[in-house]
């Protein structure tokens, strides 16, 4: 599970109506959907908190979006959808009571838990699964139920929304949101010089000596270990994580505690995904907290939370036109600013000082769907002592 997609933040789905249009959605370029007759029906403008959606509180205002396809430009939703959701109702349940209210017939029934738990479950299913469309915060449980044969095809009206590598090569999934890994600093004390750019050379770092956090049981953190195995192999993995052990390394319970640590300074770097960064600064703008990067290595994974249409849905174009709905404008503006995550659809850019996607080095060559044997991750990790 990523904690990410678990934090209790939510609102009702009229008042994100309300929120959204007065966070200026209406300045979407063609776009319609997120205000006119859905917001008059927010019963009065309850705009209390504005921003404060989710997992993210956005200050940010007034913003052009120039890219993307309007929902008023997507074939209508209509009947009853049930998704299996890995991404947690704090951060999507309002975006689902959207496209509810936006098509008078149109009902999601959403069943929320572990990406993890509903891939075991849908297993467990089987053919008698009541699942339409699966919504994953990773792309390893996609691809765990692809190898199994319980996907189908997604149209190219859906796959052509995003970059060749943002959706399975095979066209059984799409990504709908991206995370990229970071390392967070202190910016009182260390400048983006001073960050290695290659991911193995920390444990060399003196300057972490004693003073770099991570988050060994957050699974975007497994997921990143995961990756230095795939690419680095197991040995020099170890090596790898035994070396920071060696060097004085922090534990924190999740990535949002490592970043807030680099912030009031008790570390001077970490292990973390973006946005965590971005949620500090959008509540202490003048926080000494930067956002660095390293190039082309398991340190600069780019994941993406995700869907798809499962073998057992009883009406697959209508699961289809929905997982195309999570990647309209509106709801890729959505991800961006309730949750942080970069946006997959050209011309809706993230929200913060971040580089645009097409400015990020991940490792070339390596397929998201490899990052789901965690088994092998935990066992590693159980081995030098981590956990």
């Amino acid at each position: 599970m990523d904690e990410h997609d678990q934090e209790p933040r939510g609102h009702g789905r009229r008042r994100f109506i309300a929120v959204t249009a007065a966070l200026g959605l209406g300045s979407l370029a063609g776009c319609t959907g997120f205000t006119g007759d859905s917001s008059n029906q927010s019963g009065g403008g309850d705009t209390d908190g504005v921003g404060q959606i989710g997992s993210g509180r956005s200050p940010f205002g007034d913003r052009e979006i120039t890219g993307g396809v309007s929902v008023a430009d997507m074939p209508d939703l209509e009947g009853e959808l049930t998704l299996y959701s890995g991404r947690g109702e704090a951060l999507v349940g309002e975006l689902l009571g959207f496209f509810e209210e936006y098509y008078d017939n149109f009902e999601v029934v959403p069943r929320y838990n572990s990406a993890t738990e509903l891939v075991n479950q849908i297993e467990t299913e089987g053919e008698n699964s009541p699942a339409d469309v699966f919504f994953s915060v990773n792309a390893g449980s996609l691809g765990a139920l692809k190898d199994s044969g319980r996907t189908q095809d997604l149209p190219t009206e859906v796959l052509d929304l995003v970059r060749e590598e943002f959706h399975d090569p095979d066209g059984q999934w799409t990504g709908t949101s991206g995370r990229a890994r970071t390392v967070p600093y202190n910016t009182d004390n260390l400048s983006e010089s001073d960050i290695p750019d290659d991911i193995m050379a920390f444990p060399e770092t003196e300057a972490f000596r004693d003073n770099i956090g991570w988050a060994p049981t957050y699974s975007s953190f497994q997921a990143f270990i995961t990756a230095m195995r795939v690419l680095e192999g197991e040995e020099a993995t170890k090596q790898w994580l035994e070396g920071m052990q060696e060097l004085g390394v922090s534990e924190y319970n999740d990535e949002f505690l490592v970043a807030q640590a680099v912030a009031d300074g008790e570390i001077q770097a970490g292990f973390a995904n973006h946005y965590y960064i971005q949620r500090i600064l959008a509540d202490r703008p003048n926080a000494p907290l930067g956002t660095a990067f390293t190039s082309g290595d398991a340190g600069s994974i780019f994941n993406v939370a995700g869907a798809l249409v499962l073998d057992t849905a009883d009406n697959a174009e209508l699961g289809a036109n929905f997982v195309r709905h999570l990647l309209s404008a509106e709801a890729q503006d959505y991800f961006a600013r309730t949750t942080f995550e970069y946006p997959l659809v050209s011309g809706v850019d993230p929200i913060g000082e971040l580089p645009s996607i097409d400015e990020l080095t991940p490792p070339e060559g390596l397929d998201l769907t490899q990052l789901s044997d965690l088994e092998g991750t935990v066992q590693l990790l159980r081995e030098v002592g981590v956990l």
